[in-house]
């Protein structure tokens, strides 16, 4: 069975200035590369953020005291309910430039990684062992290829 093409709704809010960081037509993109034959109807929000609302959310959700470049908050909904809300993504736009300068990485590929990254963790996904990480790093790269960018995992693209 195929699920055919997902009927998705993606939200883009910005925390910041917006130089320097893709449209949220990308980010659309992006999530539908995601989602597609995985679900079949999805609606879910993405919010860029600054390093003080990055380290704000990853201190109170987390308990880290540092900025991260992806939060993942999967939607809680109450039993019996069935709405296609998938759930939250929040991007700190400065953690994402300097990893990517960091990488040497193009920044928009290194965006699209962590929205591909961020919504499989919506979808359940997860690398808490070694053998997890591997599947999803795999699933990754295989929904990067899809979008002409490379591998991830490699140093420099």
């Amino acid at each position: 069975m195929t699920l055919g093409p997902t009927i998705l709704e993606v939200s883009v809010s910005y925390g910041l200035p917006r130089r320097g960081i893709p449209s949220p037509q990308s980010f659309r993109r992006w999530a539908a590369a995601a989602l597609d034959g995985r679900i079949r109807e999805a609606d879910l929000a993405i919010r860029l953020v600054d390093d003080r609302e990055g380290l704000a959310l990853n201190r109170h959700y987390r308990g880290k005291d540092h900025p991260t470049n992806v939060l993942s908050f999967p939607a809680d909904l109450p039993n019996g309910v069935t709405l296609p809300l998938l759930g939250d993504l929040v991007i700190c736009a400065p953690v994402v430039a300097r990893e990517a300068a960091e990488q040497n990485k193009r920044v928009n590929a290194h965006y699209a990684h962590l929205t591909v990254h961020g919504i499989l963790h919506l979808l359940g996904w997860d690398h808490e062992d070694e053998r997890e990480a591997e599947c999803m790093e795999q699933l990754e790269r295989e929904i990067l290829a899809t979008l002409d960018i490379a591998d991830p995992y490699l140093t420099g693209e």
